[in-house]
């Protein structure tokens, strides 16, 4: 919204044309984003409390988590509040790569918001069943999936890059549709199994969406993409005002959130970051790079199809428990050791995912 009422008034005032930088634009939506949630958010968690949107712990979770029982959650609304606010604010509306990440943000929210209404405010424990709630993710994804392959202004859509290699494209042709279904549904789902610590799953967001930002403001300038060999989408840059409102937001969140936490994010707020991060991986083609980023979630999604599919082949678990960050408190690491390390561990791999722009 700025950058429409102000830019243009840079013929009567240069001043306003600091508007069009997006690095400017990127940094606004991270305090802007961050400001927000610190306005709302004692509102929101005082809000929650009074609806009684009180947290579940399962009985068979880790004991020490059980003091967690009544907390207030679905405070994944904060976040998506405070991004949606920075975001109209600072970028670029006409922007059509824009709307995509926001479509994949809110709809893969109002299904969290759906489950996460089931269960805490009609109390049906279970919350939507499974298929619906995968159908959900799937049309969701196939919506995005079937714009992208259709897109006029990319002809290199359906290519895949491959890191730390130059010239290699693998052209997935209408696999791409399916591909780009698995990415973001994937993504999604991964970052909810995440969720099961304090600022976990927030912290880790936050270092995701500072990476993401460096590659897509490079995939989207066409002289550095062309110096780091590196494929260029026209457009594509301005999603770095995204990446940064979805720092600012993680930020803010992580206020509220970090050990001993007074709200959880619930899946509203899992499923819709899990989206978000999903849906700039398809967008910029940087799909793979995106397993390296968000080398925790894919960790923990994989810690879990482990876990069940060793239980029903033989009976017995690979894990203590699953997902893993739950496993290495049944070690006897404290709640906050994980969080950091994996935290640490996210930090690792988010430089070694930039590290692969030069190492072409």
């Amino acid at each position: 919204m700025l950058y429409h009422l102000l830019y243009p008034l840079h013929a009567v005032f240069s001043g306003f044309n600091v508007f069009k930088y997006i690095t400017l634009r990127s940094a606004g939506a991270v305090l802007t984003a961050l400001l927000v949630s610190f306005l709302l958010g004692p509102r929101m968690i005082e809000w929650l409390r009074k609806l009684k949107v009180g947290q579940y712990v399962r009985d068979d979770g880790p004991k020490s988590h059980q003091s967690k029982e009544g907390t207030p959650t679905m405070g994944g609304l904060l976040i998506i509040m405070s991004l949606m606010v920075s975001v109209l604010l600072w970028s670029d509306l006409t922007n059509p790569y824009l709307w995509v990440v926001l479509f994949a943000t809110l709809a893969f929210g109002a299904i969290g918001f759906w489950d996460d209404y089931r269960k805490v405010v009609k109390k049906r424990s279970k919350g939507l069943k499974a298929k619906h709630k995968f159908g959900l993710q799937i049309l969701a994804a196939l919506a995005i999936a079937i714009f992208l392959y259709v897109n006029p202004d990319d002809p290199n859509t359906t290519r895949l890059s491959v890191p730390f290699f130059k010239t290699l494209l693998i052209e997935l042709s209408w696999f791409y549709i399916p591909f780009v279904v698995v990415v973001i549904v994937g993504s999604s789902n991964a970052v909810n199994l995440t969720d099961g610590l304090d600022g976990l799953a927030t912290g880790l967001v936050g270092i995701a969406a500072t990476a993401n930002a460096v590659l897509v403001y490079i995939g989207g300038h066409k002289i550095i993409s062309t110096y780091l060999k590196i494929q260029y989408i026209p457009g594509s840059g301005e999603l770095a005002v995204f990446c940064g409102a979805l720092l600012g937001a993680s930020l803010g969140f992580l206020w509220f959130n970090s050990h001993p936490a007074e709200v959880f994010m619930g899946d509203v707020g899992s499923l819709s970051l899990g989206g978000a991060l999903g849906a700039l991986a398809v967008v910029t083609k940087h799909e793979l790079i995106l397993v390296v980023v968000g080398g925790i979630f894919v960790i923990e999604a994989l810690s879990v199809m482990l876990q069940v599919a060793s239980y029903k082949l033989t009976g017995k678990r690979v894990f203590k428990m699953a997902p893993i960050h739950h496993h290495f408190e049944q070690l006897g690491w404290s709640e906050s050791k994980v969080i950091v390390r994996f935290w640490i561990v996210g930090i690792i791999l988010a430089l070694v995912s930039l590290s692969s722009l030069k190492l072409r």
